[in-house]
C-alpha cells in the first residue's frame, strides 16, 4: 500500500504544476535511441491535462555534467518526443530560472507543457541548494511539485528534497506504481518467491541476497559473480554451476545445467525478482541464459516478476521490442532507486511526500 498522496488525490484544476521526472535518457547524435523513460512519465502528464491543471512545466536532468553546461547532454531533444507521443506543443527553454523562464511561464497555454533544461547543469541540484529550489519556485511560480522521476528519489537533490520544503509535494503515476510493486514484492507476496541475481559485482549483489534472504523461497545467483567463485552455505541459494566460455575458456554465461535449474525455479514460482543479467548480454553468443529467463518470465502472466537494475532493465526492453507479447508485473526506471527501497532505506523523493 502506498501511504503518500498522489495526483488523485488533490485538486489539479487551474493549478501551475512542476514535475519532476527522470529523462535521463541515451543520446546519440542528437537522437534518443530509448525514449522508455520519457514514455513511461506520460500517463501522468496525460492526467494532469485531463484534469485542467493550469500551466505544467517539467523539470529533469540527463547525464553528469557535474554543473556545467554540456550541449550534447541538453534536454531539447526531449520536448520533440514529449510533443510527438503527447500530440501537444511543448516548448522548451535552455534555462531553469530567471527572465527567460518567467516569461515562457506566462506565455504558457492551458493544453501546453513547459520544459525546462537539464538542472545538473546547475551545481545547486546536486548540492540539494534551497537557494537553487528557490529560484526555480519564484521563476515558475509553481503551487506544488509532482515527484514523478523514480530513478532519482534516493537522491537528496534540491529537485527531490529542498523543493518538497518550499511547496507542497506529491506523487505522480510511475513513482506510485513503482513503490506499489516493491511493496508488494517485500510485504504482501505470492509464494513461492524466487530472486534471481545476476551482475558482476558481489559487493553490490551481497546486501540484496541478505534482505531478501528471510523472505525467499529461493535465491538464484549467476552472473560473472557465480563465474568468479561465489559461494553460499545455506539451502535456500542456489548458486550456478556449469558456464559457458569462449575460446579462451573465460566463464561468459552460465551454462544448460545452470540454465535448467533456474528455469525450473521459474516454473515452480509465484514471484520472480531479477537483478543482474545472467551472463554477458552484449555478445549475442552469450546471452542464452538471460533470454531463456526473460522469455519464461515474460510469457507466464501467473507470476508477479520484478525486473530491476539498468542492464537486466535494458536487456528485457530490448526484447519487448523484437516481441512484444512478453509481459512483466514492472519493468523498474530507477536502477539504485529500486534496490535501495528494497533494502528499507530512506529515499528523500518518497520520504519528502504529503501523507495521505
Amino acid at each position: 500500500m502506498f501511504h503518500k498522496k498522489t495526483i488523485r488525490d488533490i485538486n489539479i484544476k487551474d493549478q501551475t504544476i512542476l514535475v519532476r521526472t527522470d529523462y535521463n535518457v541515451p543520446v546519440v547524435d542528437g537522437e534518443i535511441t530509448d525514449t522508455n523513460r520519457i514514455t513511461e512519465s506520460f500517463p501522468t502528464l496525460k492526467y494532469l491535462l485531463d484534469q485542467g491543471a493550469k500551466k505544467i512545466i517539467i523539470i529533469s536532468h540527463m547525464g553528469r555534467p557535474k554543473g556545467q553546461k554540456v550541449p550534447e547532454l541538453s534536454l531539447k531533444p526531449v520536448a520533440n518526443v514529449l510533443a510527438e507521443g503527447l500530440g501537444i506543443k511543448v516548448d522548451f527553454v535552455d534555462d531553469v530560472s530567471g527572465p527567460e523562464v518567467k516569461m515562457a511561464v506566462e506565455d504558457l497555454k492551458k493544453g501546453e507543457i513547459l520544459l525546462l533544461e537539464n538542472l545538473r547543469f546547475w551545481s545547486g541540484e546536486e548540492a540539494n541548494s534551497e537557494d537553487f529550489a528557490h529560484e526555480i519556485v519564484d521563476s515558475t511560480h509553481a503551487d506544488l511539485i509532482v515527484e514523478d522521476g523514480f530513478a532519482v528519489v534516493h537522491r537528496a537533490h534540491a529537485s527531490t528534497d529542498a523543493i518538497a520544503h518550499l511547496i507542497p509535494a506529491v506523487a505522480g503515476l510511475l513513482v506510485e506504481k513503482e513503490a506499489t510493486a516493491l511493496s508488494k514484492v517485500m510485504t504482501n507476496s505470492e509464494h513461492p518467491m524466487l530472486v534471481i541475481i545476476g551482475g558482476a559485482k558481489v559487493e553490490d549483489k551481497q546486501p540484496l541476497i541478505e534482505a531478501f534472504l528471510p523472505l525467499a523461497d529461493k535465491i538464484a545467483v549467476g552472473g560473472k559473480i557465480s563465474a568468479d567463485g561465489y559461494t553460499a552455505s545455506d539451502a535456500k541459494i542456489y548458486v550456478a554451476e556449469d558456464f559457458d566460455t569462449d575460446g579462451a575458456g573465460a566463464k561468459l554465461d552460465i551454462g544448460p545445467v545452470a540454465t535448467a535449474e533456474i528455469a525450473k525455479l521459474i516454473s515452480e514460482a509465484q514471484t520472480v525478482i531479477w537483478n543482474g543479467v545472467l551472463g554477458k548480454v552484449e555478445d549475442p553468443a552469450f546471452d542464452t541464459s538471460s533470454t531463456i529467463v526473460a522469455k519464461l518470465l515474460g510469457e507466464n502472466s501467473k507470476i508477479f516478476s520484478v525486473i530491476l537494475g539498468g542492464d537486466t532493465t535494458s536487456f528485457v526492453r530490448h526484447l519487448q521490442k523484437e516481441s512484444p507479447d512478453l509481459k512483466y508485473s514492472l519493468v523498474s526506471t530507477g536502477g539504485g532507486a529500486a534496490l535501495e527501497f528494497l533494502l528499507g532505506q530512506q529515499l528523500p523523493g518518497i520520504e519528502n511526500l504529503e501523507d495521505k
